[in-house]
């Protein structure tokens, strides 16, 4: 069977947020922050502290409760308000919206119902065995036809009480959920307009704990692996490790060294011929996004005053990750846009006013703004449009987005077909102000 080959751009969003342990209420409109008017192709979100980081939370049983209802209102700013009110047994919760939610969400349901592609879902390996076979040799992503396994049954227990909505999973849905995935606080999903999902496959997730004593997951990575036509993916969603104190930063080094270390994503292809990655390193397009923890390297009274000034590049020359990255010592090879925007930590809940300010605390509990919440990426064909913070007060850091043009390389089977250009984009505010690299 004959094939051609073409390279299209699609339009990516990434955005991370760390929300302090604070549990959304129903009235949290995200619809600014997700820049639902841009219609990007794709949406790659990373949470940290969805859940607050204590001991019961770390080491005893794993609230997803929080991730159920931030997984709810992505979904009602990407598809519009959901109304479940014809659906008999489901009794609202009036502190959560109303319709939108239920007595205790569960994550589980909440995540089948909106992964559902016409009722079906979303197949891990793609691959057609003995098809291309000789082409496979290359790239098993050769032999994708459509991720959408029709016989898929699925492993986990169905639930009667939580009827789902067809229409919601289909007809109504703009967007549909590839995957998604909480580690203690640390909580991704990755989103895809429906007609684009199809071509998605050899869907992979890694957790990799970097908390306390190196192995528990109040600290870590959770990182996404898939193939998308005939290009490999990596996201990685991570909380380093804290603290401004001289030296710290060598600590989220070494975090960032044993996260590409140690992620290894499982072998789930049946072909023997795939070649599909199972490092970080080694796929064709990586974004990386978080709350990475690097501090500035200047006294409190300083970095203020800089602020105040809006003096971005002379605070951003005491930036830690700027200052490990040009020595070498950690993301060597990343790419990071450049900065125009505020620091994003640590701020007073509810508050434009960083932590602190006018208020008698003590030395330890003091902090230095400065620009914890990142997103860098790493590959060729990948370009960045925009990169910004927006003015959300729900928690002590402000989020940061970021938007990508991202070739892709497609593969037709049969007679050759039109190539028509779609927006893969990991979503961020785009400015107007032309991009540069660091």
């Amino acid at each position: 069977m004959s094939s051609c080959e073409a390279v299209q751009n699609f339009n990516v969003f990434a955005a991370t947020w760390n929300v302090g342990g604070q549990c959304p209420s129903g009235n949290l409109d995200l619809s600014d922050f997700l820049q639902v008017r841009n219609e990007p192709d794709m949406y790659v979100l990373g949470f940290q502290e969805i859940v607050p980081l204590n001991a019961g939370n770390v080491l005893v049983l794993e609230d997803n409760e929080p991730a159920a209802k931030w997984l709810a209102l992505i979904n009602q700013s990407l598809n519009g308000p959901s109304d479940f009110s014809s659906n008999k047994g489901l009794k609202p919760t009036a502190s959560f919206g109303g319709s939108l939610y239920f007595q205790k969400p569960s994550l589980k349901k909440i995540k089948k119902t909106f992964k559902k592609l016409n009722g079906k879902r979303l197949k891990s390996c793609n691959c057609i065995l003995e098809m291309e076979r000789k082409a496979a040799k290359d790239f098993c992503f050769r032999c994708q036809e459509s991720n959408v396994n029709l016989d898929d049954s699925s492993t986990e227990e169905e639930d009667d009480s939580y009827p789902i909505s067809v229409a919601l999973a289909t007809n109504q849905m703009k967007y549909s959920l590839v995957t998604c995935k909480q580690m203690v606080g640390i909580f991704v999903s990755v989103w895809m307009k429906k007609e684009l999902i199809q071509y998605v496959g050899h869907l992979r997730i890694c957790c990799t704990s970097r908390g306390i004593m190196g192995c528990l997951g109040n600290k870590g990575c959770i990182s996404v692996s898939m193939s998308f036509y005939q290009t490999s993916f990596c996201f990685i969603c991570s909380h380093l490790a804290s603290g401004e104190k001289e030296g710290d930063e060598l600590r989220r080094n070494l975090d960032v060294i044993e996260i590409l270390k140690n992620t290894q994503f499982p072998k789930i292809c049946k072909n023997q011929y795939s070649r599909m990655p199972d490092k970080i390193l080694d796929h064709d397009r990586i974004i990386w996004f978080g709350d990475l923890n690097y501090r500035i390297s200047l006294s409190r009274d300083v970095a203020k005053r800089l602020v105040e000034m809006k003096d971005w590049p002379a605070l951003f020359n005491k930036d830690q990750l700027k200052m490990e990255r040009e020595a070498g010592r950690v993301f060597k090879g990343w790419k990071e846009g450049k900065i125009y925007f505020a620091p994003t930590y640590k701020y007073a809940f509810n508050s434009d006013t960083y932590y602190a300010e006018g208020v008698k605390v003590s030395k330890n509990k003091r902090r230095t703004p400065a620009w914890c919440d990142r997103i860098l990426w790493h590959g060729r064909g990948i370009q960045q449009l925009s990169y910004v913070r927006k003015e959300f007060k729900f928690s002590d850091h402000r989020p940061v987005c970021a938007t990508f043009l991202v070739e892709v390389e497609v593969m037709f089977r049969g007679q050759k077909k039109k190539v028509s250009t779609f927006n893969f984009q990991i979503h961020d505010l785009v400015p107007t102000r032309t991009s540069y690299y660091s």
